[in-house]
């Protein structure tokens, strides 16, 4: 570009690497073949394809003004510089959350306690609650209400006879004191925040040997200082659980924040109707005859066959008389009996999905409840969504819900993704509009006939990208990072989404980050054991937190930030200055 010897590529990064664009000019240095590079569009373009290694059919990023500036905010406002190491916890770290201020984040560990930060330039520890003195084991989650007044912590519960269970408490950011306590079952619910003052929790009902009914309440936060007159409890929705599969890690994506995206990822629709993650709505036919065996329980049951017109009422009755005379061939097992049972009693005792699930502006106000679950085995590979009206925000109301039929006594889900594979991640981008999901694959072709053993998982972790408008999957799945429990073992590790980036943890001992738009791995963030979590500050994606199985969380941040915080800029490399002398003279 311009006239004089072009600089080689590989000069042209080390330039950028370790010489800010004014040190160059202000120095004297090359100026008029800097110029040149600097504003050489087709060059940088070049450099960011072949460095980065992304397809020429990705676009440039939405907001980038130049390929210059994408390449300076690929290297440079990534969080990638340890700048402290934080070991109050005595135990593994097992959750981080910021909240919405990013003032204050808090931290859950095998030490049983919830601890609160406060978020200035030297993080620091501004209380600590130890929850041994109710019975918990550990801390597993925690989330802020949408006005941080309010901290939502989640922990396994150690009941008579050594039994685990779940417990959500509600800690009051004002002066720490514990407001109330809500049991969880299971445990890895988790639990979450619907709107300001109440929170989602869960329970788990055994009707048989793999068949449950899972119920999702709502839970008002203050409990202990509400009057008696009013509920402080009410059930959202009760739901048929088979082939022992339960509903686990619940979480809220509010509607109407979907039309104003931080970022689209839509260059790739294309290649969702190619996903190899089937996506489709309850009620829906299969393509193939023998995948029904895969299908949820709830489609299953609308589409067996009244035969002679008989009664969904009569079918399990029927079902009873094959049995005695001998017609069920081949002969079933204990297991299929009891599914099959289960899927006919609940065949007519089901309130129909929602036939609109996608969001319009008369429900902008509509909210999703999102949570894992399954219809082959234990292991949880496939994502429920169901539909939270506004008129269901609220504990007003009979305390058991609304009034059912009898043919309403179970919810059905409004839309199923399944996953094929074991799920051990999900985050919210912070608009709300995509969902990523952690998951190990299951091999292409298996064949699930006991639902307690589930097939072998990957060691690789999948990366998964749902478009919640649409319902649809987008990009394809994200790599890089590795597990390597096998699935009667297999832990959640946390994930978290900004406005361009996505990072998760791993077993592999690191923590990962990716550019959301370009598809591509930024950074590997090392600990000394398993990463557990990860969390962006909500108001400055430059700087992530990472939690750790050696006790640790680590702060990252860019090398922007670090530079100016540091009040100082990186020297050049003598190697360079000589280079760059040599060519100038």
């Amino acid at each position: 570009a311009g006239s004089g010897p072009l600089l080689p590529d590989s000069v042209v990064f080390e330039i950028f690497l370790y010489l800010d664009h004014a040190d160059v000019l202000s120095a004297g240095l090359v100026c008029r073949q800097w110029c040149a590079v600097a504003h050489d569009e087709f060059l940088w373009k070049e450099l960011f394809y072949r460095y980065y290694r992304v397809s020429r059919e990705v676009p440039r990023h939405p907001a980038a003004v130049s390929w210059y500036d994408e390449f300076q905010r690929l290297y440079d406002t990534i969080p990638c510089v340890e700048v402290q190491a934080l070991k109050e916890h005595s135990d593994q770290v097992l959750h981080l959350s910021f909240s919405h201020s990013g003032s204050l984040f808090a931290s859950c560990s095998k030490d049983c306690t919830v601890k609160i930060w406060s978020n200035e330039l030297d993080i620091s520890l501004q209380h600590s609650s130890n929850m041994r003195p109710y019975n918990w084991s550990y801390t597993q989650f925690s989330q802020f209400n949408s006005d941080d007044s309010l901290l939502l912590v989640s922990g396994v519960f150690v009941g008579p006879h050594n039994s685990s269970s779940g417990e959500i408490a509600v800690i009051s950011m004002e002066n720490f004191t514990l407001l109330s306590r809500v049991r969880n079952k299971p445990y890895d619910v988790f639990g979450c925040w619907l709107n300001e003052t109440n929170l989602i929790s869960g329970n788990l009902h055994r009707i048989g040997r793999i068949t449950s009914c899972s119920v999702l309440w709502l839970n008002n936060a203050f409990q202990g200082v509400e009057s008696e007159n009013v509920n402080v409890v009410k059930r959202l929705f009760k739901i048929q659980n088979l082939n022992a599969s339960t509903i686990r890690t619940v979480m809220v994506a509010d509607c109407s924040r979907y039309d104003s995206p931080d970022l689209l990822l839509d260059y790739e629709e294309q290649l969702a109707a190619s996903s190899t993650c089937p996506v489709f709505d309850l009620g829906s036919d299969s393509e193939e005859e023998e995948a029904k065996s895969k299908q949820t329980p709830e489609v299953a049951a609308q589409e067996l066959p009244d035969e002679e017109g008989v009664m969904a009422e009569d079918g399990l009755q029927q079902f009873f008389n094959d049995i005695m005379e001998g017609h069920m061939r081949p002969a079933m097992t204990e297991t299929e009996l009891e599914t099959k049972v289960a899927e006919l009693f609940v065949r007519n005792r089901t309130k129909p999905p929602e036939l609109n699930l996608l969001p319009t502006d008369s429900n902008s106000k509509m909210k999703y409840l999102i949570f894992t679950t399954g219809c082959l085995t234990y292991s949880p590979h496939q994502i429920g969504i169901k539909r939270i009206l506004p008129h269901q925000m609220t504990t007003a109301g009979p305390v058991l819900g609304e009034e059912r039929r009898s043919d309403e006594f179970f919810d059905s889900l409004d839309h199923v993704i399944d996953i094929h594979g074991h799920i051990i991640g999900m985050g919210l981008s912070p608009d709300h509009r995509y969902l990523y999901v952690n998951s190990r694959a299951w091999p292409r072709d298996c064949v699930i006939s006991d639902p307690m053993q589930p097939p072998p998982i990957a060691e690789e972790i999948d990366l998964h990208v749902f478009d919640l408008k649409t319902m649809k999957e987008v990009k394809r799945a994200l790599r890089a990072h590795r597990a390597y429990t096998p699935n009667e073992e297999c832990f959640f590790i946390f994930l978290d989404v900004s406005r361009d980036f996505v990072a998760s943890g791993a077993e592999d001992r690191h923590g990962y980050i990716w550019d959301r738009h370009y598809n591509i791995c930024l950074a590997k963030l090392q600990h000394d054991n398993v990463v557990n979590s990860v969390a962006f500050s909500p108001v400055e994606q430059e700087l992530l937190l990472t939690a750790s199985d050696d006790a640790t969380i680590k702060v990252w941040r860019s090398p922007r930030v670090v530079r100016v915080q540091q009040a100082r800029k990186p020297q050049p490399r003598k190697l360079l200055f000589s280079w760059l002398l040599n060519q100038n003279s």
